[in-house]
């Protein structure tokens, strides 16, 4: 009996070692690269490893913050401005940064991420992802951004157009939009001091006219 169980433990044991030689073969066969998809060992790995990280007692909390239609605007309002670069305005992650993040931010509106009890979606926001391109936002305590930040998450998945509208108007600028802003500004002010100079210089002539 005893040997059965040792046996069996060297098995799995040699079974797990089969298997981190072959993650690390295709690591470094595929490189560092952001470019890529994690294979379904690493996603697999990465989300039981984050779930066992989030305390029972946490996944277990109820959202403290009573729903309103105030709430609702408020954590919309916060979500365009702070989340919406890398999530986009409807939680689906398709944006420019979002493509580009290795792992690359999941849809929000998914039944994997719904499913999560409030705690779980608080505890993400609040205190980050290790290794990926998800920050901890909000002071070490409790904060309540990010508990009305969930009740806008469970809205996700019936966010209307116009909705998606009145975000657009939170968004963050970006610093290409910030160039291009400078730049017509520039072009205008020259323009006006052409103008200027132009009129100028007709008045002057309709001044030497007159003396004339």
């Amino acid at each position: 009996m005893l040997k059965r169980i040792f046996y069996g433990l060297c098995l799995l044991l040699l079974l797990f070692f089969v298997m981190l030689f072959l993650f690390g073969y295709f690591l470094i066969r595929q490189g560092f690269t952001a470019r890529s998809n994690p294979p379904a060992l690493e996603k697999v790995i990465a989300t039981t490893a984050l779930s066992l990280s989030i305390p029972k007692t946490v996944k277990e909390m109820k959202n403290p913050i009573p729903f309103s239609q105030e709430v609702l605007m408020e954590a919309r309002d916060h979500f365009a401005d702070h989340c919406a670069l890398c999530h986009g305005n409807n939680g689906s992650g398709e944006t420019t940064i979002g493509k580009n993040l290795y792992p690359k931010p999941g849809d929000l509106r998914s039944r994997e991420v719904q499913k999560k009890s409030d705690g779980e979606i608080y505890y993400i926001i609040h205190n980050g992802i290790r290794w990926t391109g998800m920050p901890a936002w909000g002071e070490k305590d409790q904060d309540e951004d990010s508990w009305k930040l969930v009740h806008f998450i469970r809205h996700l998945p019936y966010l209307t157009k116009e909705e998606e509208k009145e975000m657009e108007k939170m968004n963050p600028i970006s610093p290409h939009e910030i160039q291009e802003e400078k730049e017509e500004e520039k072009f205008l002010e020259e323009d006006n001091s052409l103008g200027n100079s132009s009129e100028d210089k007709q008045q002057n002539e309709m001044r030497m006219e007159k003396k004339e």
